[in-house]
């Protein structure tokens, strides 16, 4: 687990879509249908800030999901991402024990 979360964080804009979704209502814009603090941020928002193709955004969030440090819901034809505050915690406790 600890390896597949190093190398999620090893990137930039997989580091910025974690620090935009601790923080959704600030980073991105009321969703119509859905409350972003309880299903998360629509795939199509982070794609829009982050500023790069849809494959390498889709590409990113699937190594955070793969290192769980993000839960994914589909609703309908969208998909809502948000931060896993467990795993963020239970590696951040590891990582203090090794340095």
């Amino acid at each position: 687990m600890i390896q597949l979360v190093l190398k999620a964080l090893g990137n930039s804009t997989r580091l910025k879509i974690l620090f935009w979704l601790k923080e959704p209502g600030r980073h991105f814009p009321q969703q119509k249908h859905e409350d972003i603090h309880k299903i998360g941020v629509c795939g199509k928002f982070i794609h829009k800030k982050s500023g790069l193709s849809q494959p390498a955004v889709s590409q990113y969030l699937n190594l955070l999901l793969r290192a769980e440090l993000i839960t994914s819901i589909r609703s309908g034809k969208y998909t809502y991402y948000k931060r896993n505050e467990k795993i963020i915690r239970l590696f951040s406790k590891k990582l203090n024990k090794f340095l």
